[in-house]
């Protein structure tokens, strides 16, 4: 096998990294974007049984072509099933009917809350994000999720997000012993410097690989909270030359996400 010199925070990598995480699973509640070269890549290399489920309604998606946004047509066409959205959060998602969401973020806190509202005070926001899509309902509802930062700083990664867009298991207790929700929430996040795992649901996220020339110690250094670090923290393995292959020659040929 031979691996490609591609860098730890590079699209490729990252994507790569998180389509290993796909093994085993079979309905995924993806995301356009990063995510959306992930699930690709997975069903070319690790499960090509993926089943693609995405926010407009879109269940068991075949697209002949890279999708540029949740409501693409070339996600519609062949699909299973095109449902209203009503019936798929409903049915589907709060049904229990979805193994892992698959989201970016602008935070995850060390609970693995999710920030997409905005940055700094409420009153005077730094930065303005989209808000919460459906993040809110596919934290408490999927089976697990798994997370993709672009960064690994204090900032993308504080003790607590400035903002709870997507409350983790932890938080929504501390509300309300009621409002427990049914999923894991966040079980993985990937960063351009390692793979911080969360295996309680009521736990901290910890490192659980870190990136080929980074150390445990920058990675804790570049966290904004005294993260655990698991007893058999590994080097995570490097996409192979295929991987990249597949990514920029079949997968996005036009480079939409790949930069």
């Amino acid at each position: 096998m031979t691996y490609a010199d591609v860098a730890p925070g590079s699209t490729e990598f990252l994507a790569t990294i998180a389509a290993r995480q796909l093994v085993g699973l079979r309905r995924v509640f993806a995301g356009v974007g990063l995510p959306t070269l992930a699930v690709d890549l997975a069903l070319r290399t690790v499960n090509p049984n993926v089943e693609l489920v995405y926010e407009s309604g879109v269940c068991g998606a075949h697209p002949d072509g890279l999708a540029e946004g949740i409501a693409d047509s070339v996600l519609v066409t062949g699909a299973e099933a095109v449902l209203s959205m009503h019936a798929l959060f409903g049915y589907v998602l709060q049904g229990g009917h979805v193994d892992v969401g698959f989201l970016g973020a602008a935070q995850v806190d060390r609970c693995g809350s999710l920030n997409t509202t905005f940055i700094g005070d409420w009153e005077k926001p730094t930065v303005r994000l989209p808000g919460a899509g459906g993040a809110a309902e596919i934290v408490p509802n999927a089976g697990e999720c798994i997370v993709v930062l672009r960064r690994h700083d204090p900032g993308a990664l504080p003790a607590k997000v400035d903002f709870c867009t997507s409350p983790s298991p932890v938080r929504a207790r501390e509300e309300d012993p009621r409002m427990v929700p049914p999923g894991h929430g966040v079980s993985t996040v990937i960063t351009p410097l390692a793979v911080l795992r969360r295996p309680d649901k009521f736990g901290e996220l910890q490192v659980s690989e870190v990136h080929p020339g980074v150390t445990v110690d920058e990675v804790r250094a570049a966290t904004g909270w005294d993260i655990v670090v698991a007893d058999d923290v590994r080097e995570t393995e490097r996409p192979t030359v295929e991987d990249v292959r597949l990514l920029r020659e079949e997968i996005d040929t036009v480079r939409l996400y790949l930069r």
